[in-house]
């Protein structure tokens, strides 16, 4: 049976694998919607009509018009049990302290979000000093903003700064305004909150409802409301999900792929005593039976301590992923039923599946090896193993093939992470056959004094290559991650960075501080060329139904010089003027004077006239509009960037940034959060792939006892023995670090061919070798103290003479 000893480094791996599993779905688990704070005492929320299909799945619903929404508020009131039925109303406000934004909240959406008094009773809000406004100029602002009943505050809205007077404090974020002035700055209605009467059932009211809505809206109770938090938390929920998903599916890779090889050496270290099985009457089928048990119940039992610790840590990484920003700051941890059973489950699995290959080489050891002292492999590896390798090396050729041809990033990104999976999987299977050419490669060519540890070195690898492959199996899955997943994220933002940057033609950008955007005044004070974008609803019969389209507001001459790509295959662009005019790209199919019909944020529906067509790449959205027609239909639009000339002092809550520095940091926040997800992946490879050096190591001392006492009796000095052990564990090192990295630099080079395509440029390859530095340094520091240690233990006392007397 298998010894603890043996067990104790599949145990690690599986409970470590376990409790990442364990933590990752209890904390998916936990990640769903949540139901926005201004709205949990509206037991019923009556919304307005789904967007259509988009690539963002985070874009707003179409919005009713102030018409429509008051004749649904209207007969809505109506219904029984229904006390109230308030549109919530929701458009920029943000005060500012001291002439500057408040950083209060500063990560949370509704911190510079207004709403009419009215929507206070949708959330339960009450006031804690004051009264109500009830005039224009008059608000109630959150208390933790330090400011008094009566006290002056300037607001800062779409079209400026402007001043209001404290009427009420309350303990919550945001802004809130007498309902005229909220009706006007967002004539545009999505929700509709029902307050019901006490004791009211809201089922039986939401079923009311929809026969008031009918397919002009969706009708949610319970914990369905969640839809209507902020999309900048419904989007940050979504990242978290993916670090997640991708963590517990990253983890059990790595778990299997570490276990397997520590099972293969195991079964390699028991050969005699299989054959020993074997030679008493064992059949194959009983010894894979009995591998497989072992297995199982090394799975079952590190997956209840896995599950245990990942528990215990849910809570911990919950706070964690909400500080670096991979979750909102309502995110909560609950404990369900099913991530429990997953992880239950997770450990066995994980086993089985990591000795399968095990367990047939296993059967296969016939009574003779029994006999066999020699510890030289008969043949590095089988037929269906040499097939299979080459099956994977293939599909992985293939897919970076792919990744080299595909259109979209995110579709390259998914080919060049499969490909490196297939080519790390290939590489391994084939590993025996690999190490005997790599390691006479690196064989010195000529011979040194004091060469009988190199010459020991590169016996011992070449007559063990399952071994050594074995071993190496680890570092070369750390290696090839670590360089495919942080050269992927530094090349591409490097790419992006310069192609967005060569298509802007302008000294200075001014961008938003502090603020979601920048307002009318602020743009005026700059004198530069500004885009302003919304978004709007195509309504054409022929398109999908409420498709969300990204327009912006421009003024075009200003905009022209500005665009260096800008490309028009079909009319002028001089021609966008007026309140009906639209330009559009050519995937839009039209020609100039067709119709166009949208739907605005206010929710009015307008039909635009095509003025001209342009490229798909020409624009960063799906079409312009002039400035006036967004500003008219959408109150509380704000301005994204202005591109200017000179450098000029920005206006409040703006700041200004030349090119190359806006470019690279246009997606700051999310390159941020992309790298923090890489260092998290690689850690994870990384720790898998230095434990698992480790213990395999120690496996392999402890099985060498006889050898390095041996050699101590041939001569050779303890600190010659140490020299050895080190020696070859550098050398293991260096094997699995050589073919991780030449696997993943075949990733790399697909990816940065896709990226030149996609750019237009040449695309410099950018390794963070720092990163790969330190994961080889981690699996080299582990696998020197693992090999020298235990040698070190063995060789403290002096060398016995050998059980067995030279003959003559």
């Amino acid at each position: 049976m298998l010894s603890v000893r043996r067990s104790a480094s599949a145990f690690v791996a599986v409970a470590i694998g376990v409790t990442l599993v364990a933590a990752a779905t209890l904390l998916l688990a936990s990640g769903r919607p949540q139901v926005p704070d201004r709205l949990a005492r509206a037991a019923v929320v009556v919304q307005s009509p789904e967007a259509g299909a988009s690539a963002d799945q985070f874009v707003p619903t179409r919005p009713w018009s102030a018409t429509v929404a008051a004749g649904l508020v209207g007969r809505l009131s109506g219904l029984p049990d229904v006390v109230a039925a308030v549109p919530d109303r929701t458009f920029y406000a943000q005060p500012l302290v001291d002439g500057r934004p408040s950083a209060v909240e500063g990560g949370r959406e509704d911190v510079h979000q207004g709403h009419g008094w009215s929507s206070a009773q949708l959330g339960g809000l009450r006031l804690t000093a004051g009264e109500p406004p009830s005039r224009a100029g008059e608000a109630v602002v959150d208390s933790a903003l330090g400011l008094g009943v009566g006290a002056p505050v300037t607001v800062l809205t779409a079209v400026g700064p402007e001043p209001y007077t404290v009427t009420g404090l309350v303990d919550g974020p945001g802004v809130h305004v007498a309902d005229e002035v909220a009706a006007a700055l967002a004539p545009g209605v999505r929700a509709i909150g029902l307050v019901l009467a006490p004791g009211a059932d809201p089922e039986r009211v939401a079923t009311a409802a929809r026969g008031v809505v009918g397919g002009d809206g969706r009708v949610l109770t319970g914990a369905v409301r969640g839809v209507l938090e902020p999309s900048g938390d419904a989007r940050t929920r979504w990242i978290g999900m993916q670090v997640l998903t991708a963590t517990a599916a990253l983890a059990s890779f790595v778990t299997v792929f570490v276990v397997a090889s520590t099972f293969a050496f195991t079964v390699a270290q028991r050969r005699r005593e299989l054959g020993l099985l074997r030679a008493v009457g064992a059949t194959g089928r009983q010894v894979r039976r009995m591998v497989g048990t072992e297995a199982l119940a090394v799975g079952a039992s590190a997956g209840l301590v896995g599950l245990l610790l990942g528990a215990a840590l849910a809570p911990l990484l919950g706070r964690l992923l909400v500080d670096v920003g991979y979750e909102p700051s309502t995110f909560r941890v609950r404990y369900e039923l099913w991530p429990i059973a997953v992880s239950l489950a997770a450990g066995p699995v994980i086993a089985v599946l990591a000795v399968w290959s095990a367990s047939r080489r296993a059967a296969r050891v016939r009574p003779l090896e029994a006999l066999r002292e020699a510890a030289v492999e008969q043949r590095p590896i089988g037929r269906l193993r040499a097939a299979t390798g080459t099956v994977l090396l293939a599909t992985g050729a293939a897919l970076s093939v792919g990744t080299a041809t595909a259109d979209e990033a995110r579709v390259a990104a998914q080919y060049a992470l499969y490909a490196v999976m297939a080519l790390v999987a290939g590489a391994t299977v084939l590993a025996p056959v690999v190490v005997g050419p790599l390691v006479r490669l690196l064989r010195s060519p000529k011979r040194r004094p004091g060469g009988a540890i190199g010459m020991l070195v590169r016996g011992g690898a070449l007559t063990a290559t399952r071994r050594t492959a074995a071993i190496a199996a680890p570092v070369l899955l750390t290696v090839a991650f670590a360089v495919l997943v942080s050269g992927m994220v530094r090349t591409s933002s490097a790419a992006y960075a310069a192609g967005r940057a060569d298509n802007v033609n302008a000294g200075w950008i001014v961008v938003p501080d502090r603020a979601p955007g920048l307002s009318d005044q602020a743009v005026a004070a700059t004198g530069g060329t500004a885009l302003l974008p919304t978004t709007v609803y195509r309504t054409d019969p022929a398109t999908p139904k409420d498709r969300p389209l990204t327009a912006l507001g421009v003024e075009p001459e200003g905009f022209a010089a500005a665009n260096r790509v800008l490309t028009v295959v079909a009319g002028s662009l001089d021609d966008l003027t007026g309140d009906d005019t639209v330009v559009v790209t050519a995937s839009a199919n039209l020609l100039p004077s067709e119709p166009y019909p949208v739907v605005f944020a206010d929710g009015t529906s307008v039909s635009l006239r095509v003025v001209a067509v342009v490229t798909d790449t020409s624009i960063p959205g799906d079409l312009l509009v002039p400035r006036a027609v967004v500003r008219a239909h959408d109150p509380s639009a704000l301005t994204s960037t202005v591109y200017v000339r000179d450098r000029i002092d920005p206006p409040v809550a703006a700041r200004i940034l030349d090119v190359a520095g806006w470019a690279a940091e246009a997606d700051a926040a999310e390159d941020r959060l992309v790298w923090l997800f890489t260092l998290l992946l690689i850690g994870v490879s990384a720790g898998y792939g230095a434990i698992a050096v480790a213990n395999t190591l120690l496996l392999a001392a402890a099985g060498r006892a006889a050898d390095l006492r041996l050699i101590r009796l041939a001569g050779a000095t303890r600190r010659q023995v140490i020299w050895l052990v080190t020696a070859e564990s550098a050398l293991v090192v260096l094997i699995g670090a050589l073919l991780g990295g030449a696997v993943a630099f075949v990733g790399l080079l697909s990816i940065r061919a896709g990226l030149a395509e996609q750019v237009g440029a040449p695309v410099d390859l950018v390794v963070p070798w720092s990163v790969v530095a330190g994961v080889v340094g981690l699996c080299l520091l582990l696998a020197v103290l693992s090999s020298v240690l235990p040698t070190w233990r063995l060789l403290r006392h002096r060398p016995a003479r050998s059980a067995v007397d030279p003959v003559g």
